[in-house]
């Protein structure tokens, strides 16, 4: 049983029914529907949409067009476990348990105390489905009643991998369907991930019903593999390969979007796009301009593309260069339905909303990373307004820079600016006091410095 209290209905609700309501009964159709589609290790630069000359992705470039492009989004943290935890549960990874990428065997994993949003619309009359990677319990843990699965978060229909698509994009063997193994899949991930959302719509959803659906494709994460058709695209170019792959999980969002066109139900549906983590560069990933890649607590590690559609809400072909993150999504999925936020614990992210209409954001804590397996100098960092800190795993040496004017952090103001970079200290230690008390300290204590075995980049 769930460790958290009664689900509060806040006054917001009633706003809420008032903004949706229609001539329909209340129950009907006046809850928007909600898909979160994120891809794995795609970088700030691997697209049309943020300024690739070369990589298409017409379906992105779409979806921008009929919503807002954040310039400034981010994710959770370095990695991809920790911050696709974080955007289930509006909680900063050390803080969620989900502190490391889950690729091994290790006791860390999403818990059956955290809250996720998937629960609470469930809660509410929400039928839930989740397709594509899960990574949110380690190896041995994956498919086990001993361990919180999907559907102890609140899905309702899961088809799944542990973490990559084995053996590799193509034909794909290791998906898991509610419980039972499915074997050997014919296609490419990406569109079996995005033919499973458009099935369940189709055929197992209840029309009558709002839903809330996560699309996790697989792709660009390696072994990469991509069909012929979107690698010729970009035949005679060294990284056809990968920049068709990023055109491949493009044609699964178009996919997506096909299928809620089909449905009738995409004037009510809250899309949002979004990726785990940075770029690979040795697999021919980029972070445009940006420093760093996956791993990095720099730019480039942790700014990722973030698309947002809701029509009628949203402002179409809107660009905003508001800071939002990956736990954001929580709390905006709670404020759009009326749902009070939880009382009992901390919920780092914040409601998008205000960013909509291009109002700033008020956030109680700033925003937060801190990654396992970054570089020794860059392993924790922190950004309140246009400064950011970033801080060794000792937290005695920092690096200090106005994000805004320095968006590739190349100009380290620490020496010049020594109250700056105090004031910014203190807030950094404050942060990450509150986080060690409230997180489950004894599954990363003495492990955060281990090296990665073998140095292989598989997660």
């Amino acid at each position: 049983m769930k460790r958290f209290n009664k689900i509060a209905i806040s006054a917001g609700a009633l706003m809420c029914s008032m903004l949706f309501a229609s001539a329909e009964p209340a129950e009907k159709k006046e809850k928007p529907n909600f898909v979160i589609f994120v891809a794995d290790d795609m970088g700030w630069g691997d697209s049309a949409t943020y300024g690739n000359p070369l990589i298409k992705t017409p379906n992105l470039d779409k979806l921008a067009a009929q919503g807002v492009k954040f310039t400034q989004c981010y994710s959770a943290c370095g990695v991809c476990s920790p911050s696709r935890a974080a955007i289930l549960t509006g909680r900063t990874p050390y803080r969620n348990g989900v502190w490391r990428h889950l690729s091994g065997n290790h006791e860390a994993h999403l818990r059956a105390s955290e809250i996720t949003y998937i629960e609470l619309l469930k809660e509410i009359g929400y039928e839930t489905c989740h397709v594509g990677k899960w990574h949110l319990n380690s190896k041995q843990q994956f498919n086990t009643p001993k361990y919180p699965q999907p559907g102890d978060h609140g899905y309702d229909y899961w088809m799944y991998t542990h973490n990559n698509a084995s053996p590799s994009h193509k034909n794909p063997d290791n998906f898991v369907r509610n419980g039972e193994p499915v074997g050997e899949i014919e296609g490419y991930s990406a569109q079996i991930v995005a033919s499973e959302a458009a099935r369940w719509l189709k055929d197992i959803h209840d029309p009558k019903k709002p839903f809330a659906l996560s699309v996790w494709v697989h792709e660009p994460h390696s072994p990469i593999a991509t069909d012929s058709k979107f690698e010729a695209l970009y035949k005679g170019h060294k990284n056809s390969k990968y920049m068709g792959n990023i055109t491949q999980l493009d044609h699964a969002l178009g996919q997506v979007m096909e299928a809620l066109d089909k449905a009738g139900v995409s004037d009510n549906t809250f899309v949002m796009f979004t990726s785990d983590n940075g770029p690979v560069a040795r697999y021919g990933g980029t972070a445009g301009e940006l420093r760093g890649g996956k791993r990095s607590s720099h730019e480039g590690g942790i700014r990722v593309p973030g698309v947002v559609r809701w029509p009628g809400h949203i402002k179409a072909g809107t660009v905003s260069d508001t800071p939002v993150i990956g736990s954001d999504i929580f709390s905006t999925i709670l404020a759009i339905t009326g749902i009070d936020l939880p009382s009992d614990r901390t919920i780092d992210g914040v409601s998008m909303l205000p960013a909509f209409e291009g109002k700033p954001l008020t956030r109680r804590v700033p925003l937060f990373w801190r990654t396992h397996v970054s570089a020794a100098d860059n392993r924790m960092a922190l950004r309140i307004g246009d400064w950011k800190i970033i801080s060794n795993d000792e937290m005695n040496k920092f690096q200090l820079y106005d994000i805004q004017k320095d968006w590739k952090e190349t100009n380290d103001l620490s020496a010049k600016m020594p109250e700056k970079t105090d004031e910014m200290k203190k807030a950094l230690f404050e942060v990450w006091k509150g986080i060690e008390a409230e997180g489950p300290k004894e599954w990363w204590l003495g492990e955060r410095n281990k090296p990665v075995k073998g140095g292989k980049l598989n997660y």
